[in-house]
């Protein structure tokens, strides 16, 4: 239920901001959307996504697993390194920006599949990252250990006040996904859903699409739509990220703002 701007529990400066918003923030649908490696890759940052398993040149396996940085750390250190300088010069594109505009009228949240900080810089501020952060380093002794980092290289040596190495604070493969729960929480509340730019073959990630309520409207926005089972309230627009999510933001905010 709706809860007037005018209620009596609210103090009069919170009331006052209710009544000058456009969009009653208790009325306000909760949009949740699902984005991967296809939106960033339009803002030039490179995935491994299309690229037979290699990104950057590099075989993802040894730059992106935990067998991996066990392997040759240092080569690992290396590889994101050059990863955090790549994402401080991009910039987010039309569909980030759109992302970020919907917050006027509905209470979104993004859950990201992707490292860099796009959705930041368009003004999202509700972000799950599923897979970690660039910006962000974290202990190998300790996880719950995380520092902002910043672009200077993280080298073999770089410890923890623990004495812990500290790595990428990456979630690679053959890793948990700490974030997943609280992802799979989001989904669960979402009023319409979107994904946006991934192929939907990375699980545990891809299967947050079956635990969308069923009544839910569903967009799906890629230029190479992924195969997913039939269901009902499904929309695919066969466009990339920065032309088809402001497309159907602007039906959004047509149509339930």
């Amino acid at each position: 239920m709706c809860i007037p701007a005018s209620f009596p529990i609210f103090k009069r400066k919170f009331t006052q901001t209710l009544i000058l918003s456009p969009v009653n923030f208790f009325c306000m649908k909760n949009v949740v959307v699902l984005t991967g490696a296809g939106i960033s890759a339009e803002s030039g940052l490179k995935t491994f996504r299309d690229s037979d398993g290699l990104w950057e040149n590099y075989d993802v396996m040894e730059v992106a697993s935990i067998e991996g940085w066990y392997r040759n750390p240092s080569l690992v250190l290396d590889f994101y390194n050059q990863r955090r300088v790549q994402a401080l010069e991009a910039q987010p594109n039309e569909g980030h920006k759109a992302l970020a505009r919907l917050e006027d009228y509905f209470k979104v949240w993004i859950i990201t599949q992707n490292v860099d900080n796009l959705h930041e810089k368009a003004g999202s501020s509700q972000i799950i990252h599923l897979h970690g952060e660039l910006s962000k380093v974290r202990s190998v002794k300790d996880p719950d250990l995380i520092y902002d980092w910043g672009i200077k290289p993280l080298k073999m040596g770089d410890l923890c006040p623990k004495g812990g190495q500290l790595r990428p604070h990456i979630v690679w493969f053959g890793e948990a996904v700490p974030m997943m729960e609280e992802a799979v929480s989001r989904t669960l509340s979402a009023d319409i859903f979107m994904v946006v730019g991934t192929s939907l073959n990375v699980y545990p990630a891809a299967g947050l699409l079956d635990y969308v309520p069923t009544e839910v409207p569903k967009y799906i926005i890629d230029p190479h739509i992924p195969a997913v089972r039939p269901q009902s309230n499904l929309f695919l627009i066969e466009q990339k990220g920065s032309v088809g999510v402001p497309r159907v933001a602007d039906e959004l905010i047509a149509r339930y703002a």
